[in-house]
């Protein structure tokens, strides 16, 4: 049997239908997405977890969530709006709880703008971590009585170890580090970042999820995996080092291209 990783994906449930024996062909890691919405957050979700629970009868790989985004900051200053951004982690990791779900995608506070800006004012960085722990403490104690996993993604982050900080200073093991590699390939295009393996090397082995995506360098293309810019043999070479296995997550925006980014990962002896 081959050595290679094993390609999983992000995958709403309609999609996940469509491409369910792909999906149970290997033990394929799955994130699903139909629970980031206020709409679903704010509603009755149990249909969809019920639906979800019938679709992966006989899904063997690992399960979780892309948790809520719009318009949130986890180091929301603001107190009031903070306790929006709580609610919908703890929203978040109810489903979790109810899917069984153990590892749930939250995007980091950082930007381009506090990586330029935030050393300008007196202990501006841990100000900014400190309004990150006040948003996200309790979420982080729920995760861990549940066994979940909270993993910061990387949206603008320009300095691939900032995030790392930031996890490791919760002292949990429930906050870890996610790369979106078409993120991390867009800053190194347009701001000048380092290039998407030294954002692997930067996390180590407290990278716990990785999506897959590929783009151009110049905006968040979410395109098939080959037809973009990404050096993915330097991508899955700093993986390779690592010992954590996180989990490999084909995130694209045309969900038809799966059966495709794994053929093309696997033409260049990278994945399977």
């Amino acid at each position: 049997m081959s050595d290679l990783p094993i390609l999983g994906a992000a995958l709403n449930l309609n999609s996940f239908e469509t491409h369910r024996e792909l999906m149970l062909e290997k033990p394929r890691d799955l994130e699903l997405q139909d629970f980031w919405s206020p709409n679903v957050l704010n509603g009755n979700w149990m249909p969809l977890v019920e639906r979800a629970r019938t679709l992966l009868d006989g899904h063997k790989g690992r399960l979780g969530i892309h948790g809520p985004f719009i318009g949130l900051s986890m180091a929301e200053p603001d107190p009031d709006v903070r306790d929006v951004v709580k609610k919908r982690l703890r929203q978040g990791l109810e489903i979790c709880e109810a899917l069984g779900a153990t590892q749930m995608v939250v995007h980091s506070p950082d930007s381009a703008w506090s990586y330029y800006n935030l050393d300008l004012y007196d202990n501006g960085r841990e100000r900014h971590m400190e309004t990150c722990h006040l948003t996200m403490k309790d979420a982080v104690r729920q995760a861990e009585d549940i066994g979940c996993e909270l993993v910061l993604e990387n949206i603008e982050d320009m300095d691939p170890s900032s995030r790392l900080k930031m996890a490791e200073s919760f002292g949990s093991e429930a906050v870890k580090v996610s790369l979106d590699t078409g993120h991390a390939h867009y800053v190194h295009g347009v701001n000048g970042a380092p290039p998407v393996d030294y954002f692997v090397k930067a996390a180590g082995n407290n990278l716990r999820h990785v999506h897959l995506q590929d783009a151009d360098g110049y905006a968040d293309r979410h395109w098939t995996l080959g037809e973009g810019t990404i050096n993915w043999r330097a991508v899955f070479a700093a993986l390779g080092k690592l010992t954590s296995n996180p989990r490999l997550i084909i995130e694209i925006r045309d969900h038809a291209g799966l059966p495709a980014s794994i053929a093309n990962m696997a033409a260049l002896g990278l994945a399977q």
